[in-house]
């Protein structure tokens, strides 16, 4: 499998993540400024893009060449 291919879904979840992180912070965000993720566009995108990628390494399938590791 080549290298580029092998974490492009967990590639495309933490970018997806940190579109909506941002978008959160823009539409919700926090008023007061008090909140430590959602008072900066920085931290909420990079939150959003570690979710992101946390998330949709769930679908991320480790295809293994032995298929003999049975417990």
């Amino acid at each position: 499998m080549q290298k580029g291919k092998q974490y492009s879904l967990i590639l495309i979840g933490a970018i997806v993540g940190m579109i909506a992180g941002f978008l959160y912070w823009k539409e919700v965000g926090c008023i007061s400024g008090t909140c430590p993720i959602t008072s900066n566009p920085v931290p909420s995108s990079l939150y959003g893009a570690l979710m992101g990628g946390l998330l949709f390494s769930l679908f991320y399938k480790n295809k293994t060449e032995n298929s003999n590791n049975q417990f």
